[in-house]
């Protein structure tokens, strides 16, 4: 049976545990995404996620019609202080996330994707998107990249993390375990100088992972050392964003594989 509540304090622990949570860029208490969107809400319903509770304004109630157990209803200037956008649809689910193990990460014919050193939320979740639009099976977040846990990273995602396997937690020299123990060819996103070997020339039909290196600081010496240098050929440029390198490269490897 659904529960309507309606939350006016700026106290309420709920509303408190929020912006803690946003704060901190991590999950509540409680494990939960902070999801904001009626995008992301409908969303982590079609992936079949649990949504123990969600959050609306009172100017856009209505729009939750999502069979959820709970719905807290808050003013709309209180609202506005715990939102994490600056246009704001009124809309907060708190989504369980779900458990995914090393073996759903490297399923089948393995293409992850391994982010080492993203700090902007905004290009982690981009990356995600891209992974899971053209067939990656998982994502790796190595420790010092920004993580899924993030609000903005899960909102740039546009819901992706609720379905692509993922890992979190691993530092380089795990990561890089971890992926010569699951025999995946490794590929390391270099800036194209004209020596490096180009995406279109190289065989990414194999099980493979494509490292992905930070916007400032690039890829870690710990995985470039166990990695085959993989170039975008550019004009005028040097490199490109991280989450635009990214896509290109899931693009081409979707090319070769849907041809072969």
């Amino acid at each position: 049976m659904q529960r309507v509540e309606t939350i006016t304090s700026a106290a309420n622990p709920l509303v408190k545990e929020l912006r803690r949570a946003i704060g901190r860029g991590s999950l509540t208490e409680d494990g939960l995404f902070i999801a904001e969107s009626v995008h992301l809400l409908e969303e982590a319903i079609r992936s079949g996620c649990e949504i123990p509770v969600v959050l609306a304004a009172e100017s856009a109630a209505s729009r939750v019609t999502a069979p959820v157990p709970r719905i807290a209803v808050l003013p709309d200037a209180l609202f506005q202080t715990i939102t994490t956008t600056e246009t704001s649809q009124g809309v907060i689910a708190l989504v369980r996330p779900r458990k995914w193990t090393v073996d759903q990460v490297f399923a089948l014919k393995s293409l992850v994707v391994v982010l080492d050193g993203i700090q902007d939320p905004g290009n982690a979740g981009a990356i995600v998107r891209a992974a899971e639009a053209f067939g990656a099976t998982g994502a790796i977040f190595v420790k010092g990249t920004v993580g899924p846990q993030h609000p903005k990273t899960l909102r740039a995602s546009a819901g992706s993390l609720f379905r692509l396997p993922y890992i979190t937690g691993l530092d380089a020299p795990q990561v890089s375990t971890l992926l010569r123990k699951e025999r995946v060819v490794i590929y390391a996103a270099m800036p194209y100088t004209g020596s490096e070997h180009l995406a279109e020339d190289m065989d990414l039909r194999r099980r493979c992972a494509l490292i992905i290196g930070g916007e400032g600081h690039g890829i870690g010496k710990e995985l470039q050392d166990i990695a085959d240098p993989i170039a975008i050929p550019t004009v005028g440029v040097e490199s490109l964003n991280a989450a635009v390198a990214a896509a290109i490269l899931l693009y081409e490897t979707r090319r070769q594989r849907g041809s072969a």
